[in-house]
């Protein structure tokens, strides 16, 4: 699409939004993911209200405009070259609300809202069973779509129901034992756009709560970067821990450009030092080539690679 045809579509689109909806164009992707790379997007919104978000869909589905659905920007390798057509986020405070529902033992989360807020959430509720969600990065609806988990337990082990949109725009209310769920991969959500969650919990002192919140929160300091990176690199596969294969063929420190292993977890590749995309994806390589070659085992990427390549000429 040429240049002339992406400022005409940015225009109509922009025209149509409310003011309370956040817009930018060409807005650099590295500011909202958690790698701190990626090239720009060339038009990124946050819909302030449910209306505003099919008003978005309506347009890109009747323009053939592309639409790419970004969370809070953990588990993503934007490329160089960025994102052509809209990227949405349930960023805005209309969606990211937090509430125990009905004075039950269940919390209704909107999509925006945090993982980590929604376990707070629940311990000053004194409701326990989301504590493992604490050190998880990233959204209610971006861990959905990937069936986010840590110690053991995994988002859609929780989930009464979810609200969700279709990219028709048609509303739908989905008990959670109608989701079928995999490793790290929730295949429901390809089409479909949670709004939010009802979340199962169970009762617990707040004091506990926070305990064991923090005993995990200790684990992951003493286990994990702190540098700039997109979480678990690598699913782990059937037997294995991606982590322990990688370490173990003396991987930890490694870097290609400014991209790096992480010497305290190997399945965490950070950036270093002002890493492109392309450092990040050719370590990515490096590894299952290695692990492939010397251990006979085939990893699978857990980050979502999306974009274009840097240089891309647009109209290509």
């Amino acid at each position: 699409m040429e240049k002339t045809e992406i400022k005409k579509w940015q225009d109509k689109l922009e025209a149509e939004l409310l003011p309370e909806t956040v817009r930018k164009r060409d807005y650099p992707m590295k500011k909202l993911t958690t790698l701190r790379i990626g090239g720009p997007a060339d038009f990124y919104v946050e819909p302030s209200c449910t209306d505003e978000l099919k008003k978005i869909l309506s347009y890109c589905a009747g323009s053939g405009v592309p639409f790419f659905l970004l969370g809070r920007g953990s588990n993503l390798v934007v490329r160089d070259g960025g994102i052509r057509g809209v990227v949405c986020s349930l960023r805005h405070s209309f969606f990211s609300q937090t509430e125990v529902k009905n004075g039950r033992l269940l919390i209704h989360a909107g999509a925006g809202a945090t993982l980590r807020q929604i376990a707070q959430f629940a311990q000053a509720s004194a409701l326990a069973g989301l504590e493992f969600m604490e050190g998880i990065p990233g959204s209610l609806g971006g861990g959905l779509r990937m069936n986010a988990g840590a110690y053991k337990s995994s988002l859609m082990d929780v989930v009464e129901s979810v609200s969700v949109m279709g990219f028709d725009g048609v509303l739908e209310e989905v008990a959670g034992e109608n989701i079928h769920a995999d490793y790290r991969s929730c295949i429901f959500f390809q089409n479909k756009i949670a709004l939010s969650a009802v979340l199962r919990a169970y009762s617990g002192a707040p004091e506990q709560i926070k305990e064991r919140m923090t005993e995990m929160r200790e684990v992951r300091l003493k286990t994990q970067t702190q540098s700039p990176s997109a979480g678990c690199a690598f699913k782990n596969p059937p037997g294995y821990s991606a982590g322990r294969l990688i370490d173990s063929l003396g991987l930890k420190g490694f870097s290609v450009g400014g991209a790096q292993v992480s010497d305290r977890h190997a399945n965490f590749l950070i950036n270093k030092n002002n890493a492109t995309s392309r450092d990040i994806l050719e370590l990515i390589q490096i590894i299952q080539e290695r692990v492939l070659a010397e251990c006979g085992v085939n990893l699978e990427t857990e980050v979502m690679i999306v974009g274009e390549d840097a240089g891309k000429q647009i109209g290509e």
